[in-house]
Formats: C-alpha cells, sequence, structure tokens
C-alpha cells in the first residue's frame, strides 16, 4: 500500500504516516523514494496499539 492509503486506512495525515514509518513503528520499506508498506504491517500495528 501508499502512505497515502496509510493515511486513509488510520485517519492521519501525511506527517504522522511518514513519522511512523521513519521510526519504524510500522515496518515498510523504500524503494528509491516511494514507501512500499505490506498491509500486514498496518494490521499488526492496529492489533498493536489497541492491545487485542
Amino acid at each position: 500500500m501508499t502512505v497515502e492509503e496509510l493515511c486513509d486506512m488510520l485517519s492521519i495525515g501525511k506527517n504522522t504516516a511518514y513519522a511512523l514509518l521513519n521510526s519504524g513503528t510500522v515496518k515498510a520499506f523504500r524503494i528509491k523514494r516511494v514507501w512500499k508498506i505490506p498491509k500486514k504491517s498496518v494490521v499488526e500495528y492496529v492489533i498493536e496499539k489497541s492491545r487485542l
């Protein structure tokens, strides 16, 4: 997924999304300047934060 899709999914802004990606909180990788975010890592982040 893209950064824009991450923002829509979590209802957050781009600055927050980039902060999560750069800190490694949401596991992702970059190909040149483009972030690639596995959906699984977003699901894991939500589960971790909701403590389910």
